[in-house]
């Protein structure tokens, strides 16, 4: 299904723009795992997705991975990978390698196996600080597996002449190397100094931050991908709109937001959840919804939410401050609740910092964009320089 999209949505490109495409890139949701036979090119098991979890790998994975690390939680790819290797890896006879879904998609077009980007192979325990994969992880017997890495945005190879022929593209038409969708929804959005960030309001609160330094702990799932010679360093709490949708209609959340005046301070102090279990900035996995008192006003309820989630966000980018990374300057706004002008002036009071909405919220904007990077030769510089290609 993954292949026949890939080329169905090629397919749909008018064919006036397919003959002048000269870069091709893509995202694909981190830690979707994919073991691939070197010679044929397809699956030897089918995917292991994104948010599956493989925790009878986990303590093998503990006893070798430093504290902390990114890879010591259930859903990384590397216990994707070792619960794989223990279960029939290492019985099996055919040379394969690891792949994500972005580096397989990719080489459909480009017609080369086992290359990868630093951004989806961080959950595996690549280092992008050092560029290389550590000691602890090379020395396992699975390594061998493990891709080679390459810059987000790097050249791999030219679409294969088959594929250019049959889509009407150019024989010259770059692929180069992709990212996740996080990092791609986020170069959507143009952020470009240190202390700025994008709040995903989605399903649930994502925050990420452009800082100078690194900041990874495990414990309330933050990590830091790397952009040029910045990091991206992100986290995500269970509140967000999943728990709004559960309280309001999409009609209450317009006719209600528009009675709110957004200047004064709600006085009801709530911690709204779709269910039990919190991770940032709270790791607390028994932490109860609270959503009373309830106000006879729906006005003053739905301003209480929306100013609870607030606070939620404001302490996640405190916590990462408290962390060591850059300080909050300033937060651009995706995803759906990125539409309330009422609810950003509230979290703008709340953070103390502009909040503004992003122009271009489509992860396959940023993908774009990374391959328009790469094109142009502006990989390997700083973010800032990523930004000033128009």
């Amino acid at each position: 299904m993954w292949k026949d999209t890939l080329f169905t949505l090629i397919d749909a490109v008018p064919a006036q723009v397919r003959s002048r495409v000269v870069a091709i890139s893509l995202d694909g949701t981190s830690s979707t795992t994919m073991v691939i036979d070197r010679k044929t090119g397809q699956p030897v098991t089918r995917p292991v997705l994104y948010n599956e979890s493989r925790p009878q790998a986990l303590a093998t994975v503990e006893a070798i991975a430093p504290a902390k690390h990114t890879v010591l939680t259930g859903t990384s790819t590397l216990c994707k990978l070792v619960a794989w290797w223990m279960s029939e890896g290492s019985k099996l006879q055919t040379e394969v390698v690891m792949m994500h879904q972005a580096d397989w998609l990719l080489s459909l077009l480009h017609g080369k196996l086992g290359i990868t980007d630093y951004n989806n192979a961080l959950k595996v325990g690549y280092d992008p600080e050092l560029e290389e994969y550590p000691a602890w992880l090379t020395s396992q017997p699975y390594a061998s597996l493990l891709p080679l890495v390459k810059e987000p945005g790097s050249a791999i190879g030219l679409v294969g002449q088959d594929i250019a022929s049959t889509y009407g593209l150019r024989e010259d038409c770059q692929v180069y190397t992709g990212t996740t969708d996080s990092i791609a929804a986020f170069l959507a959005a143009r952020v470009t100094e240190p202390g700025e960030a994008v709040t995903s309001l989605g399903s649930t609160l994502a925050v990420k931050l452009l800082s100078t330094s690194r900041v990874d702990d495990s414990r309330y799932g933050i990590y830091s991908h790397r952009l040029g010679d910045k990091w991206l360093v992100g986290g995500a709490s269970n509140t967000g709109g999943a728990v709004l949708r559960q309280l309001f209609s999409n009609e209450q959340l317009q006719e209600l937001s528009a009675q709110i005046d957004p200047s004064k301070p709600s006085p009801l102090d709530y911690y709204p959840l779709p269910k039990v279990g919190e991770r940032f900035p709270e790791a607390d996995p028994n932490k109860e919804p609270r959503l009373s008192p309830r106000p006879d006003s729906d006005v003053e309820f739905l301003h209480g939410v929306l100013e609870s989630i607030a606070r939620i966000e404001g302490r996640a980018y405190a916590a990462l401050d408290e962390l060591g990374a850059t300080p909050l300057k300033a937060v651009k706004t995706a995803g759906g609740g990125a539409q309330n002008v009422v609810w950003q002036r509230i979290r703008e009071r709340v953070l103390g910092v502009p909040v503004s909405a992003s122009t271009q919220t489509e992860a396959a904007y940023g993908a774009a964009l990374l391959a328009f990077y790469g094109c142009k030769g502006l990989i390997r510089t700083s973010q800032k320089s990523y930004s000033t290609a128009s």
